[in-house]
């Protein structure tokens, strides 16, 4: 990023001509060699830069002093920019010098050297540093540091020398921006005061000058002159003082101002009137320009001397304006009385103009004498001349000014030009600025009442509100009716001006502004005062006394209320079209306004007379701001909060050296940002680019006390800044303790709303005016106070709240006693206006700046980069406008936290099912292949045992792994996630309730399979036996024919075949015998529903089988006779045949999701366990469970489950009955005819088998166990694939895809069957979307990669076969079978055959078998290509309908009052919400009387003051904005931008006639704003809603 400020031209061309020469001479001058040493040379052309000085680094944050000469002029700036009294104090401590201590310290031998300066040749004078900082640094720099050592008492710069060249400058505009307050003789009584800029106050300045050498110390003396008795400071550097006594190399010829300035206390003033002292350091014979310039600007000027030359015409020659007091030492040697007589007559000087310190007079005695000529001065001077009218006399000598530049002069012109015509500002604000005022308050109001509904009455919310955004336009139609005034086109203009001369038009409006308003406010306060003290209380007096107060709010103007005005400018033209002229012509206002916040100006962030921030000017700026820096720069922010006039803005601008408004005259209205660039050096310890300095108005101003919603007042702004804060400092002075109370409740207040909403806020309390050095011990029972003034405060916050579960602070926040408290002394040292800034004050201010940077240091993860905080400021102002904050906030940054650990943690959880699904297809294999591969148990009930424990371990491991997933993403430091950490246990817990659910449903599956497996043992034994039997009577037949001497022909071995063939099956087949399934369900059904009660057992005695036999329809009869006499009026809600209604929507959606699950699992052809049963009355509780809102009755449950369960009985008992029939041993053994006796025919005919069985095998055997294997793997893929694509990534997505899709149809009777059908119409459009998703080459994919899976399995099974090398082909085919048994179920009868095969050569098969396996997967793979998605759907085990259904759909709850669908995302989430509330008239609400469609919505009702009765109320009124005591786990966030709900309101004003028709009710009246909605704004809205970018 470049300099914050361009270089201002120098205002020593000359000078620089100079030194440029001197560049390329050998010859070295002086100032290059101090500049050199001090590290300063390149900066003498580029000039150092305020805004270079006020960066954060590694200086900022450490206390290392000086170790060489380079190091002292930053030393010196860090210390004056924190105004330290110490700051000249500068000098370094080389290494070798504290050896050479240690060294001499050993022995007393060396005792000379005790008489050796103290010096080394290389320290330097204090006043050489500040000579060279002023001569390297631009005009604001210096600007800066003269304030900043007026402030410290310190002399200041008059005129500024170069030393190369003996010529000076004027330093005017340094010395402009020191304003002082003083009190004359004249206002004693009154205590009345003058403030005003020192530069035009008219002063007597007396002057103090060297001749020759002298032996007096003429700058400790004037120290001692200015001093009193009990406030001694060292105003100019002197030889006394550290390294004042260094030899000056660059700063002789510097003339040096300070002023005295009375308190009005005549025990105390040292002058009674007020005084300039300057002090010219060298010898003026050697300065003559200074001289002149001082006798020609000063009242008198006080001659030190030793040594008088009797012609001395450097004295006698001038033409003196000022007085000339000669003052020499009669102790020195030096002095000649002759001379001095000589000099005395030349000059005309008397007795009284020459004072001697003779041996009889002290240094005390010497000053008083001192003290009473320069009072006789003052008090008689007849020459008061402001500093900015020397200008004069500095061009006459050839001095030049530092206002010289034609930046400096263009800016000041064009100030003047607009503060020129400012006489009345009241008036001159309503002509000028006509934007602001009252129609800023106005709309302020109509925001906040758009988000509150207080005025709202019997009104329509909707047709109020469409109201309120009319008045809204016609407010800013009236800004826009106004032409841009005369001072803001000049104003705008001079802002568009190059950086520099920017600055300096900014700086003199400023200063402008602020000297008119300070003599406007002052002429005011005193009417105020004379008013307050008339004893006359009559009504007209309080009246006037009003006035007077309203004209003080009205009579302040500053430089805020211009940018103030061309924010709404601005706001005003973005509400125009964009074809509009003037939306086109300003569109650039922001861009300006955020360079001169990259430059380091303050922006006003909250409005302080509307109480508002313009929202769309402060973001656009930000936005402006963030293309002029990196888009990845983070920053953090610090903010105060205190009570009024409690020096906030004195502390921050002592903290960072910035200078925020702190005049008596204007207190800080509203909040002021401000950002101060991080140094490379420190931004990896604070991570971050930029500090964000937030200052704020006072709490608990007199102003807003008189207000009914001050509290209210102060507490948006506590909770605004607090939001955007990183850290907070509250600043506390100890003599307002009686106002803590107040601002601890609000403060504490704000760190609550900030902890619900995913903020971690931090704090640091700060005590002023505390000076014992035992501060932290004595109040040690203060701080155990503040903590419990702390926990009652969060007590109360948390009441008013309605989150009574915080009880302590240390709930909200982390926070501890004796580290989170820091005291500082008070600001003055002494009694202003001539007290310097407490030395203790800025030591206090330092160690709390680096406090606080090591607690953001440590916070840096919840650095934000400027769009995120822009994000914060605009949510948090949006909820702050409503009364519920914490129900209000809606924030995108937390949104979009929530969406990522939503999104990891779907992936973690479909990883895990994933695992478990393969280890349950795994182990389910193992199950169908026991008993027909080698197990290691001998029990199919042991098998069971071992899986269930095994899955069991699985899914600890599974749960400890999401779990660890969940702890590792909180510890992450990228990123925020701390925002959403509230979110961390309803996520745990989803996690826990997941390994349950899945546990629940593995230990079924294995249960059933186990069952099925042993029920299929039996038929297997038979199958088994009677194969075996065949096998024999083959080979029997086999020998038998052989043994014939006739030539067996093919048709008479085919007759031998038939005749054995019958012969064997007409023996006895075992009936299998059949389960009577609706007996078993009906046991199932009892068994659940007598945990009901005894009623619910009665009323499942009724027979099963006459169930289910016409559609459900429950009976709404008994609802009708409760209701009959209750007369429903328009806010009712809930009618008796809404409830009727809501029930058997309920039940038919149920009935839908059980027979899909039936359907599934009759497709399947598996026989029937009752833990398909189970598994529906459980999804059937599950369901009913989901949607308590809807009341249900045991008749209506049980009612219900007998349907569903009679018809699924009937379903499971014809699967039932399929499957013994599939499965008939006879039915089997007849199927396989045809291959035993072509195994028959082959073995007689001793023809080779291999190629054919090997087909046999591939085709009979492998091939369906294949299909199977990749059929039931291709499910989770396919999950895979979808949840991959946009809209079936997360729920939210989800739900943006679905209504997307909608507004794009534009179909009627799709809204029709989303709003009444929600989750069968959704459940469609999945396998609607995946129809279109899903690809032929996409599944083929999966299904290759199975494919291949499976052939690499058979292949090394028959490898390892092979290298057995033993046994017959039936040995050869188990061990095949052996170690494919975890992987591939080969069905038992497709082996049948291949018992009785013999000639075939084990290894020539195994060849044969391997070629056929290949041209199976060729042959699979052909077959996939051909089949149709919709297919392969209904062939997979897994089903990703049904699981995408279960993941997108979520919880099922609805809305209570609209029935808009939840999307939390956490399977077990405690708190339900939505992003799309919709007019209640969609679900079929009615006004009762005209029955029109009710066009109210849920997110406006729940902040009115509008009541609900419904059968949850038991049907008694209820208030909306406490719904959350009867629906505590919905959360419904008012519409905070107002155009979340355009959706629905475009729907129902598109279908407004339609659904009206189809409801049996009449057409809502559509509120006008609703007609305006486009199908654009609506997928804007849908956009913004939904967090889609």
């Amino acid at each position: 990023m470049e300099e914050a400020e361009e270089t201002p031209p120098s205002p020593w061309p000359d000078i620089e001509d100079e030194y440029q020469q001197s560049d390329a001479n050998s010859k070295e001058t002086q100032l290059e060699s101090l500049l050199k040493d001090l590290g300063l040379e390149h900066l003498y052309q580029e000039k150092l830069s305020l805004s270079k000085i006020l960066q954060i680094d590694e200086k900022t944050i450490t206390d290392d002093p000086p170790k060489c000469p380079s190091d002292l002029p930053w030393y010196f700036l860090k210390k004056l920019m924190m105004v330290n009294v110490t700051a000249r104090n500068v000098q370094f401590t080389s290494s070798c010098d504290s050896v050479s201590d240690a060294e001499s310290d050993g022995t007393g031998s060396d005792l000379d050297s005790l008489l050796d300066s103290p010096h080394s040749g290389d320290m330097l004078n204090p006043l050489d540093i500040i000579t060279a900082l002023f001569l390297c640094s631009d005009g604001f720099l210096q600007q800066e540091m003269a304030l900043k050592m007026s402030m410290c008492q310190f002399s200041v710069p008059l005129l500024l020398p170069h030393c190369d060249t003996k010529q000076c400058t004027l330093m005017l505009w340094a010395l402009r921006d020191i304003v002082k307050k003083y009190r004359p003789p004249s206002l004693s009584e009154s205590k009345g005061f003058i403030e005003d800029r020192i530069v035009v106050s008219k002063l007597p300045m007396v002057s103090f000058v060297r001749l020759g050498e002298c032996s007096l110390s003429k700058s400790e003396i004037l120290n001692k002159l200015l001093s009193n008795s009990q406030q001694y400071h060292d105003t100019f550097v002197h030889q006394d003082m550290e390294n004042g006594d260094c030899p000056r190399q660059i700063s002789n010829g510097l003339a040096e101002i300070a002023w005295y300035l009375p308190c009005g206390n005549t025990n105390t003033d040292v002058f009674s009137e007020a005084v300039a002292v300057a002090n010219l350091r060298g010898d003026m014979a050697s300065f003559e320009t200074q001289f002149s310039f001082l006798c020609q600007t000063s009242e008198a000027v006080f001659v030190f001397f030793d040594s008088l030359d009797s012609e001395c015409e450097l004295l006698t020659n001038q033409n003196h304006k000022a007085q000339i007091f000669l003052v020499g030492n009669h102790q020195s040697q030096r002095l000649s009385m002759d001379a001095l007589k000589k000099v005395a007559n030349k000059l005309n000087l008397t007795k009284s103009h020459i004072l001697l310190k003779t041996k009889q007079m002290n240094d005390a005695d010497f000053v008083k004498n001192l003290r009473i000529k320069v009072s006789s001065v003052v008090e008689d001077s007849k020459k008061k001349v402001e500093i900015e009218q020397m200008v004069s006399v500095a061009y006459e000598l050839g001095i030049q000014v530092d206002e010289d530049s034609e930046e400096c002069k263009t800016a000041k012109k064009n100030a003047d030009a607009i503060t020129a015509e400012i006489k009345d500002i009241p008036e001159y604000k309503e002509a000028q600025l006509p934007l602001q005022g009252e129609i800023l308050k106005d709309l302020t109001c109509l925001e906040k009442e758009e988000c509150r509904l207080r005025k709202l009455g019997s009104q329509n919310i909707e047709m109020y509100k469409t109201d309120l955004q009319k008045q809204k336009v016609k407010l800013r139609e009236k800004q826009n009716s106004h032409d841009m005034s005369k001072a803001m086109t000049y104003f705008i203009s001079a802002i568009s001006r190059p950086g520099i001369e920017r600055c300096y038009f900014l700086k003199w409006m400023r200063m402008n502004l602020d000297n008119l308003s300070r003599q406007k406010l002052c002429d005011l306060r005193e009417a105020y005062k004379n008013k307050k003290q008339n004893k006359n209380k009559s009504p007209q007096n309080n009246e006037e006394i009003k006035e007077i107060d309203q004209q003080l709010s009205n009579s302040s103007l500053g430089i805020e209320h211009f940018f103030r005005e061309m924010g709404q400018i601005y706001e005003a033209s973005v509400s125009l079209p964009e074809t509009n002229p003037s939306h086109q012509q300003l569109k650039d206002l922001p861009r300006l306004c955020a360079q001169l916040l990259l430059d380091g100006f303050p922006l006003e962030l909250v409005d302080g007379d509307a109480s508002n921030i313009p929202l769309r000017w402060v973001t656009d700026v930000l936005s402006e701001l963030n293309k002029l820096v990196s888009p990845e720069n983070k920053i953090l922010v610090v903010t105060v909060l205190g009570v009024q006039s409690t020096g906030k803005s004195t502390l921050l601008n002592t903290m960072f050296g910035v200078q925020f408004a702190v005049s008596s005259g204007r207190c800080t209205r509203g909040a002021f940002m401000l950002l101060i660039k991080v140094n490379e050096d420190v931004k990896k310890e604070l991570s971050c680019d930029f500090l964000m300095i937030i200052d704020t108005e006072g709490l608990k101003s007199p102003e807003l006390a008189k207000l009914d919603n001050s509290y209210e007042h102060d507490n948006e702004l506590a909770t605004l800044v607090v939001g955007l804060s990183d850290i907070t400092i509250i600043n506390i002075a100890m003599e307002n303790s009686t106002e803590m109370t107040d601002i601890l409740q609000i403060v504490v207040h704000a760190f609550l709303r900030m902890k619900e909403v995913g903020k971690k806020p931090r704090c640091q309390f700060v005590h002023q005016n505390v000076a014992d050095v035992s501060a932290p011990e004595k109040n040690l029972r203060e701080r155990e106070m503040l903590l419990e003034q702390l926990n009652e405060m969060t007590q109360a916050a948390a009441k008013m709240e309605k989150k009574e579960e915080y009880k302590s602070f240390t709930d909200v926040m982390e926070y501890n006693a004796d580290t989170g408290n820091m005291y500082v002394p008070g600001l003055w040292n002494g009694s202003p206006p001539m007290a310097p800034v407490n030395a203790g004050y800025s030591e206090a201010v330092h160690e709390l700046k680096k406090n606080t940077l090591q607690t953001l240091g440590n916070c840096g993860s919840s650095a934000n980069n400027i769009s995120e905080f822009t994000e914060w400021i605009r949510s948090l102002w949006k909820a702050v406008k409503h009364e519920n904050f914490i129900f209000s906030f809606r924030n995108s940054l937390v949104a979009n936290e929530y969406m990522k650990l939503s999104t990891e943690f779907n992936k973690w959880e479909w990883a895990f099912k994933k695992e478990m699904y393969t280890w349950t297809k795994t182990a389910e294999t193992k199950i169908s292949n026991f008993g027909n591969v080698e197990s290691e148990e001998s029990d199919i009930g042991q098998l069971h045992t071992r899986l269930k424990s095994e899955a069991s371990s699985e899914l600890s491991k599974g749960e400890t792994k999401l779990l660890k997933n969940l702890e590792e993403y909180f510890e992450q430091t990228d990123g925020h996630v701390y925002l959403v950490e509230a979110y961390k246990e309803v996520f745990a817990n989803s996690a826990k309730s997941l390994c349950r659910e899945i546990e629940s449903s593995v230990h079924n599956q294995l249960t059933a399979a186990t069952d099925v497996r042993r029920g299929m043992a039996n038929i297997d034994q038979i199958k088994v036996k009677h194969t075996k039997e065949l096998r024999e009577r083959v080979r029997a037949l086999i020998e038998e024919c052989r043994k014939k001497k006739e030539d067996m022909t093919d048709d008479k071995l085919n007759k031998e075949f038939d005749k054995m063939w019958n012969e064997t099956v007409k023996e006895h087949f075992p009936k299998q015998e059949t389960t009577d399934v609706m007996a078993s369900v009906s046991l199932c059904l009892n068994n659940n529903v007598k945990q009901k009660g005894s009623h619910a057992c009665e009323l499942s005695q009724k027979s099963l089988q006459d169930c289910g036999k016409i559609p459900f329809k429950y009976p709404a009869e008994g609802m009708y006779k409760q209701t009959k006499q209750t007369k429903h009026r328009l806010r009712n809600l809930f009618r008796s045949e809404d409830e009727v209604a809501a029930l058997q929507q309920m039940a038919d959606c149920i009935i839908s999701d059980c027979e899909q699950f039936v359907n599934e699992k009759v497709e399947r052809k598996n026989n029937y366990h009752d833990t398909l049963i189970e598994e529906i009355l459980h999804m059937i509780d599950e369901k009913l469970k989901m949607n308590q809102d809807v009341k249900t009755e045991t008749d209506f449950e049980v009612s219900l489950k007998q349907h569903i369960c009679a018809n699924a009985a009937r379903d499971f008992q014809r699967m039932h009955e399929e499957f013994i029939q599939m499965n008939n041993p006879y039915r089997c053994l007849n199927q396989n005819k045809e291959r035993f006796r072509v195994n028959f025919k082959d073995e007689f005919l001793k023809r080779d088998q291999c190629q054919k069985k090997a087909e046999e095998f591939t085709d009979h055997c492998l091939k369906p166990a294949v299909k199977n294997s990749v059929n039931s793997s291709l499910g989770p893929d396919i999950v895979d694939e979808m949840r991959r694509k946009f809209q079936f990534s997360t729920r939210m997505f989800f739900q943006y895809s679905v209504l997307l899709d909608l507004l794009k149809k534009d179909n009627f009777e799709d809204y029709l069957s989303y709003i009444s059908s929600y989750q069968q119409y959704v459940k469609k459009w999945i396998l609607n979307e995946m129809d279109k998703l899903l690809t032929n080459e996409s599944v083929s994919e999966f299904e290759d990669k199975h494919l291949r899976s499976s052939i690499k399995s058979i292949n090394d099974a028959v490898y390892k076969a092979q290298e057995k090398k033993k046994g017959n082909l039936q040995g050869f085919i188990k061990h095949i079978r052996q170690e494919l048994g975890e992987k591939l179920v080969i069905s038992e009868d497709s082996l049948g055959p291949f018992r009785i095969l013999n000639n075939v050569n084990q290894e020539q098969f195994a060849q044969e078998l391997t070629e056929c396996v290949k041209d199976m997967e060729e042959d699979l793979k052909e077959e996939f290509k051909i089949t149709n998605i919709r297919t392969k759907l209904t062939n997979l085990d897994v089903n990703p309908q049904n699981e995408l259904f279960k993941k997108l759909v979520g919880c099922g709850k609805l809305c209570p009052f609209c029935k808009a669908p939840c999307e939390a995302e956490a399977t077990k989430h405690t708190e339900h919400k939505t992003s799309f509330h919709r007019p209640q008239g969609l679900d079929c609400y009615r006004c009762d009387g005209t029955k029109k469609l009710v066009i109210d919505i849920c997110t406006s009702l729940v902040i009115s003051n509008n009541r609900f009765r419904c059968r949850d109320t038991n049907d008694k009124w209820h208030p909306f904005k406490e719904y959350t005591k009867i629906y505590k786990e919905w959360k419904i966030a008012p519409d905070t931008s107002l155009q979340d709900s355009d959706y629905w309101k475009y729907v129902l004003n598109r279908f407004n006639h339609k659904f009206a028709k189809a409801y049996d009710g009449q057409s809502a009246e559509i509120p006008d704003t609703w007609k305006t909605i486009t199908k654009q704004n609506v997928e804007q809205s849908l956009k913004r809603s939904f967090n889609v970018s």
